[in-house]
C-alpha cells in the first residue's frame, strides 16, 4: 500500500467489506429518501473534524488518525440524511472539503467562520445538504444575543455573555416547505451550571423568535450538542422550560461510544434534536413529524479485522453517533 493514498483510488479488500457492510447496517436503520415525500435531518459532533491522513488505515503513529478509510464512511453516513448540522469543524477543512468531493457535486455546505478565543475551541458549525432535495432560502445568521438582554440578566441562572460558540441558522426550503435549522455547540464549562444559562439562553431565543408572526416561516428545528447529562436534569429543564420538545423516540437513543447500554442511566444527552408544539405561545412547527428517529451506531461495521477498540475507532470517525429525525413532506413546489 503506497504512504500517501487518494480518496478515490480502489481501496483495499478490507475497506471494501467494512463499506458493505455500512450500507447493507445503513439501509436497514435509515429510512429511504423519497421524492416529495419525505425530509431526512441530523445532527453529528464529528470529533475534530479537521485533518486527515492520506492513507487508508492511519497507523500507530500518524496524526490525525482519521484516515480515509474513516472519511469513506463519514461519506457514506452523511449521504443518507438531506441534511447534516456537523459541530466540531475545525480551522482545518481537509476533511471536510474531501468529504464534498465524496458526496459529488449535488452536495453543498455552508459554515460560520472558526469561533475565536479559548471557550471558542478554534470550531466552526456546519450544515451539509444535498441540493437536489434542498435548497438555500435565504437566511444565514449567528444568533447575537441583545446587549440589553445580557444587562437585564438577574441571577445565577442568567446568561452574563455571548454564546461561547454562536449559534447558526439556516433556513432551507424543499418544495414549498420551508425551515430554519438552528444548531450550536454549548461550552462545557467547568461543572453542569455552567451550561445553564447557555441552554436557556438559546431556548428563550428560539421561543421569542418563533413567536414572531411576521419573520421568515413557523418552521424552527434545534439541533447540536448541548451537552446535556441526562433527561430531566436542571440542564434538560433549561433547555425544555420555554416548550421546545424532543421527540420521544430520540429519547433514550445512545448519543455517545462510550454508551454503556448495562447501565443506560450513565449515558450523557449532549445531543438533540427539537422544536416548539405549540406550548407557551410559541409557533407550532408546520412540517409534520412522523414520528421516527433514533442514532445510528457505526462501530460494528467500521475498521473490520483491525482490532481497533471504542476509543480508537472515535478518533477515526466520531465519538458521537449521528443523532435524526423524519418529517413527512407537506407542500410541494406550487402547493
Amino acid at each position: 500500500m503506497p504512504a500517501i493514498a487518494n480518496i478515490f483510488d480502489r481501496p483495499p479488500a478490507p475497506v471494501r467489506r467494512d463499506m458493505e457492510g455500512l450500507r447493507a447496517a445503513l439501509d436497514q436503520a435509515i429510512p429511504v429518501r423519497q421524492v416529495d415525500r419525505n425530509l431526512l435531518i441530523a445532527s453529528w459532533n464529528i470529533r475534530k473534524f479537521g485533518g486527515l491522513t492520506r492513507k487508508w488505515t492511519a497507523g500507530t503513529n500518524d496524526s490525525p488518525k482519521r484516515d480515509l478509510r474513516g472519511l469513506l464512511a463519514i461519506a457514506e453516513i452523511v449521504s443518507r440524511f438531506d441534511v447534516v448540522a456537523v459541530q466540531e469543524v475545525t480551522g482545518d477543512l481537509r476533511a471536510l472539503r474531501t468529504l464534498m468531493k465524496v458526496l459529488g457535486p449535488n452536495w453543498g455546505f455552508i459554515m460560520t467562520d472558526v469561533t475565536l478565543g479559548k471557550a471558542g475551541t478554534g470550531e466552526r458549525l456546519a450544515f451539509v445538504f444535498d441540493q437536489r432535495r434542498l435548497r438555500l432560502s435565504g437566511l444565514a445568521a449567528e444568533l447575537v444575543v441583545p446587549p440589553e438582554q445580557i444587562a437585564a440578566g438577574v441571577g445565577q441562572d442568567a446568561l452574563a455573555r455571548q454564546f461561547a460558540r454562536t449559534p447558526y441558522a439556516v433556513s432551507f426550503r424543499a418544495g414549498g416547505d420551508t425551515f430554519i435549522l438552528t444548531t450550536l455547540h454549548v461550552d462545557y464549562g467547568d461543572d453542569a451550571a455552567d451550561r445553564i444559562p447557555e441552554l436557556r439562553g438559546i431556548a428563550d431565543w428560539m421561543a421569542a423568535w418563533s413567536g414572531r408572526t411576521n419573520k421568515w416561516h413557523q418552521n424552527f428545528i434545534v439541533l447540536g450538542d448541548f451537552n446535556i447529562d441526562r433527561r430531566g436534569d436542571e440542564l434538560w429543564q433549561a433547555f425544555t422550560d420555554t416548550g421546545l420538545v424532543v421527540p420521544k423516540e430520540l429519547h433514550d437513543a445512545p448519543r455517545t461510544l462510550s454508551a454503556d447500554p448495562n447501565n443506560p442511566q450513565k449515558e450523557k444527552f449532549y445531543d438533540q434534536i427539537a422544536w416548539f408544539t405549540g406550548a407557551g405561545g410559541a409557533r407550532r412547527l408546520g412540517l409534520k413529524y412522523a414520528e421516527r428517529g433514533g442514532y445510528f451506531d457505526f462501530v460494528p461495521h467500521v475498521y473490520g479485522g483491525t482490532g481497533l477498540n471504542r476509543n480508537s475507532v472515535s478518533y477515526r470517525l466520531s465519538d458521537h453517533f449521528p443523532l435524526w429525525v423524519e418529517f413527512n413532506r407537506t407542500r410541494r413546489v406550487g402547493g
